[in-house]
């Protein structure tokens, strides 16, 4: 896969930008898909880091800033964990934990804010993003789950 140029990247998270203008823009490779959700993760990933790289260190932030990227990342590794299951099962266990995960990176990041107020412009764009991925991944478990109960709906997918 391919990293964003600089100018795309800073256009993804902009506020003006709605973030599916990047993510959903149309496969560049007959591997990628219009809606590449292990890219759609890394890119939060890094944009968390480079967030918390310009939080100011002091006792407090250190430790929002650990858990902040801590959880943020975690998204996404989750993700390629769940891509890789080999199971049902397992699939949806890995997506629950991008689900927390994410979850968990919205509360760090409104924690941030409390902690860093004149950081809060910048929080948000990320906060809407582990919202969003949030939702997506808790859709994903529920039609999984649906399909599980229904396995003629699901033939031919995972085992």
């Amino acid at each position: 896969m391919h990293l964003l140029a600089k100018a795309d990247f800073d256009a993804f998270w902009a506020e003006e930008c709605a973030p599916s203008s990047i993510v959903r823009e149309e496969p560049e490779s007959p591997r990628s898909s219009a809606f590449d959700l292990e890219e759609r993760t890394a890119l939060f990933g890094e944009a968390v880091i480079s967030f918390a790289r310009r939080l100011p260190h002091n006792p407090v932030n250190n430790r929002l800033i650990d858990q902040l990227v801590g959880a943020a990342t975690s998204v996404g590794a989750n993700y390629c964990e769940a891509d890789d299951a080999v199971s049902k099962k397992e699939f949806i266990l890995n997506i629950n934990r991008c689900r927390k995960e994410s979850r968990e990176t919205k509360f760090f990041l409104r924690m941030v804010a409390t902690a860093e107020p004149s950081f809060k412009g910048d929080a948000r764009p990320l906060w809407r993003e582990a919202k969003e991925l949030n939702l997506i991944f808790a859709s994903i478990v529920r039609t999984t789950r649906k399909g599980m109960a229904n396995p003629r709906a699901t033939k031919g997918k995972l085992a």
